[in-house]
């Protein structure tokens, strides 16, 4: 699934007229950049979500030879964990699927991650020891335990020892100062920066029921981590650059080369 509903509004004013999935990096949308890019890693089913300028990608896919179904959030834009909600009913319910935004760009080799999502895991979030001021936080196993904003302190997590501790996090991204006493576990935790890709099994769809229209994807792990097995996948040679901003632009051509 390419994640291609949002609005672009850093993009402006080239998003005044088309959707940032339709902006051109090197001469070419970055759309079809991303269908390219997993095509030669043995992907040839696509789901792409619209909302600004939907009719303009509607349009361009339709004058492309593969298989792109099309989730339409014209109505409301649903987030990342809403708009695969809505979208479950055009995937195949027997493999996982890739979740990768549109204005992404990166050096991850799909076909290699691909084989990395292990039958009994559920989804596989692909991460980097970069910094940053939000942070996943994996137990020694890299099962998701957490999330934490180092800028406001909040903690995210199902489990209330993790919510109660006091975190810190050291100059490695190893959790360093953490309230012994209320962990059950007898493990390190360590956090790291989320990429945005992740590799999804359909099993976890039904668990999304309770949830609203409209949600983020990281707060769906966070409530399911428990009960599910939700990893981390560390790449240390991780490269994306996010095509958000125009003055991105020329970057993005660079890293392309």
């Amino acid at each position: 699934m390419i994640l291609a509903a949002g609005l672009g509004t850093r993009l402006k004013p080239l998003t005044d007229t088309m959707p940032k999935a339709l902006v051109p990096v090197g001469g070419k949308p970055l759309l079809d950049i991303q269908i390219e890019k997993l095509q030669q890693a043995g992907y040839d089913r696509f789901v792409v979500n619209v909302h600004h300028f939907a009719q303009q990608i509607v349009d361009h896919v339709n004058e492309r030879k593969e298989k792109i179904l099309i989730s339409d959030e014209t109505s409301e834009l649903l987030e990342t964990g809403g708009g695969l909600k809505k979208a479950q009913g055009l995937f195949r319910d027997d493999e996982p699927i890739l979740i990768h935004n549109v204005d992404i760009l990166d050096n991850v080799d799909y076909e290699w991650f691909r084989r990395q999502h292990q039958d009994d895991e559920d989804a596989v979030l692909l991460v980097s020891r970069r910094k940053t001021k939000r942070y996943l936080l994996f137990d020694n196993a890299m099962r998701l335990m957490g999330w934490k904003n180092i800028e406001t302190g909040e903690v995210k997590s199902p489990f209330p020892w993790l919510r109660e501790a006091e975190i810190t996090i050291d100059d490695n991204l190893q959790v360093t100062s953490l309230t012994a006493h209320l962990s059950p576990l007898n493990s390190q935790l360590y956090a790291f920066a989320f990429s945005g890709i992740h590799s999804f099994s359909p099993r976890l769809f039904p668990l999304m029921d309770r949830f609203p229209d409209r949600f983020p994807i990281i707060d769906f792990y966070l409530s399911v981590c428990h009960r599910s097995r939700i990893v981390g996948l560390v790449k240390n040679d991780l490269k994306v650059l996010d095509v958000g901003k125009l003055d991105s632009l020329s970057a993005a051509e660079e890293f392309l080369k």
